[in-house]
């Protein structure tokens, strides 16, 4: 009985010590890279959402789902992440529909593109926040590179020891304590302003058909959506770069008719929405400035308002007290980054560069 005793005593021990290095050893994403920290966000969310967008940095960058509860008492929530895969918006629709019934999903298409994994580092954003699940799991298996193993996701510090000489006060500081969210309902705030000067041509493919395995998700994102009862929406967010192919855009098309889904292109609607890319980019083009997100979301939230029929839930107290909340830390950190970019001329604090160096 004391070798067994003594056993669970010592294996309690090493399991604690795992648990304290991991918790080290994990990227922060505080001072940098702040996308890893995104998906994890969610979960501290205490109510349902009216419309769920899911996808790559064309949804979290810009759209504004603070502008749609001001403008047109919408709830929504962006379940981005940094280059996000299909698969994993899938994984991460099914996981959210264990917590949620939205009455819409919006999806950005421009992740049809990749039909395979790409990078091990943009998997990691998209799925080491994910809360220990059956999704989490099946999006590891469908995510993996090559040389990945599955057991590095669900024990990170097989993964992230090697960090050792990378480590920041941050590191400890956040080992263990919460830290402050980077996103406002899983949009992420850009009060640069850096406008286009030039728009590259569009490289030549020599297929433009979307891959088998890209179909065989966006099929299961509708059918997921269709068995729940939910509206899918397919979007495609209005940025000048990467290019979006009219072949892709007939194809895109061609699949919302045969589905009976509602699909809007932004590109098609630039001059309506008012975006102006002198004023409205922070990346010259790339993806919109807080501005931008702002003149979209307004733009996008009348036609779901009208189109869908969406409840105003402004003069519910009780949402109207949880959105309140989110208005201040919004106003907040526009009010911040602002300040901040008027004085440095980027923002440093949010892992920004002065534009000569990004």
């Amino acid at each position: 009985m004391k070798k067994i005793f003594g056993a669970i005593i010592t294996l309690a021990v090493v399991c604690g010590i795992f648990f304290v290095l991991q918790r080290v050893f994990m990227p922060k994403y505080v001072s940098e890279i702040l996308e890893g920290g995104m998906i994890a966000e969610y979960y501290d969310e205490h109510e349902d959402h009216d419309l769920l967008f899911i996808g790559d940095c064309e949804v979290y960058e810009n759209f504004s789902p603070i502008t749609l509860w001001e403008n047109y008492g919408i709830t929504s929530y962006i379940r981005g992440s940094a280059q996000q895969l299909i698969w994993q918006s899938y994984y991460l629709l099914e996981e959210a529909l264990k917590y949620e019934k939205p009455k819409a999903v919006i999806f950005n298409v421009l992740s049809m593109k990749y039909d395979v994994p790409q990078s091990e580092a943009y998997n990691r954003m998209s799925i080491d926040g994910m809360k220990l699940s059956k999704s989490k799991l099946d999006n590891v298996k469908a995510s993996m590179m090559e040389d990945e193993t599955s057991i590095s996701y669900l024990l990170p510090l097989l993964r992230y020891h090697s960090r050792w000489n990378e480590l920041k006060k941050e590191d400890f500081e956040y080992a263990f304590k919460e830290k402050n969210k980077v996103t406002v309902s899983g949009y992420l705030m850009h009060c640069e302003v850096n406008p286009v000067k030039t728009i590259p041509d569009p490289k030549r493919l020599t297929d433009y058909t979307f891959g088998e395995n890209s179909y065989k998700y966006l099929d299961m994102i509708t059918k997921i959506c269709k068995d729940n009862d939910i509206e899918l929406i397919l979007i495609k967010a209005p940025t000048l770069n990467p290019p979006w192919y009219d072949e892709w855009e007939s194809q895109i098309e061609e699949y919302a008719a045969k589905n009976g889904l509602r699909y809007y292109n932004f590109l098609e609607n630039q001059e309506e929405i008012g975006i102006d890319w002198n004023t409205d980019t922070y990346d010259r083009g790339l993806h919109l400035n807080v501005y931008g997100a702002e003149k979209l979301s307004d733009y996008f939230g009348n036609i779901l308002s009208k189109e869908l029929s969406l409840p105003d839930h402004s003069g519910d107290s009780n949402i109207q007290k949880i959105w309140a909340d989110k208005v201040k830390a919004y106003d907040d950190m526009k009010a911040a980054q602002e300040a901040e970019y008027k004085q440095y001329g980027y923002l440093p604090s949010w892992g920004g560069h002065p534009v000569g160096d990004k």
